[in-house]
């Protein structure tokens, strides 16, 4: 991919995660804030923030890039010819957003020929913004600007592990989760996507996650590997489709949870 090509899509990231900031900002800690429920079987919420999150983003997407392919949570598959695809997700932790946490964020990403080349990872309450792709990583908050670099921890009895939910897979899967965590030195949950962007940054080593969305894992898959970590299915293959999911510091790292995690059904 030619530079100019790269800056434009840098360029177009860093302004579509500008609009999202604007759109969750808003209602953002609002008591007027409405939510609904996308699971009749469970609760899966969705604001107006989120759809107005995602809708900023893709009409900007159209009017730059109007070639590209886009997929996002909210509103689904737009086609396009040019082989490249932006994939959103305009509040990863929507949960946490209507709980007034600021550990939700704003994952995008740009997806060529199935692989995640480019991610954001943006809290914007906080002000933080973790980006990584075309050979660069790096990390943009209130107090510090620096390069992205995941820890050199590299057995499980010294990780820090972080899940977001460790009972919403199935016994097996939940089980696989529990056998890993009783080898950790730490375990910690409910962060969403910030959990990504702490491992990207160092301060954490895997992140164990099962039931994921191709917008849920693409944008953490570039940050994390332009930062020198690695994230993989349970299998040890790709893991842009989501699903079961491991995001770890070092291939040693990597390897050692994989062994856990291969044995199950």
């Amino acid at each position: 991919m030619n530079k100019k090509l790269t800056a434009e899509l840098i360029k177009l990231g860093h302004d579509l995660a500008d609009v999202a900031r604007e759109k969750t900002l808003e209602y953002f800690r609002n008591s007027k804030l409405d939510t609904e429920n996308k699971d009749q079987e469970g609760f899966d919420p969705v604001t107006i923030a989120d759809r107005a999150a995602e809708a900023a983003m893709r009409t900007l997407i159209e009017s730059r890039r109007p070639e590209d392919s886009i997929i996002g949570e909210e509103y689904g598959e737009k086609k396009g010819s040019s082989g490249l695809t932006w994939v959103l997700d305009p509040i990863d932790g929507t949960r946490g957003y209507i709980s007034g946490t600021p550990t939700w964020g704003t994952l995008i990403s740009v997806n060529e020929s199935g692989r995640s080349i480019f991610g954001i990872i943006d809290q914007p309450y906080i002000g933080e913004r973790f980006t990584g792709g075309f050979g660069h990583a790096s990390f943009n908050g209130p107090l510090s600007k620096r390069l992205l670099k995941t820890s050199q921890t590299k057995v499980l009895s010294e990780a820090i592990m972080f899940s977001t939910d460790p009972y919403s897979g199935s016994k097996v899967e939940n089980k696989a989760f529990n056998d890993i965590s009783n080898m950790c030195r730490l375990t910690r949950f409910g962060m969403d996507c910030y959990a990504y962007g702490l491992l990207a940054l160092g301060h954490i080593d895997l992140v164990v996650e099962v039931g994921l969305k191709p917008y849920d894992i693409q944008s953490p898959i570039a940050v994390i590997t332009a930062a020198g970590g690695y994230v993989t299915d349970w299998r040890g293959g790709h893991a842009e489709e989501g699903g079961r999911v491991l995001a770890s510091s070092t291939h040693e790292l990597h390897l050692a949870a994989l062994s856990v995690l291969k044995s199950i059904n």
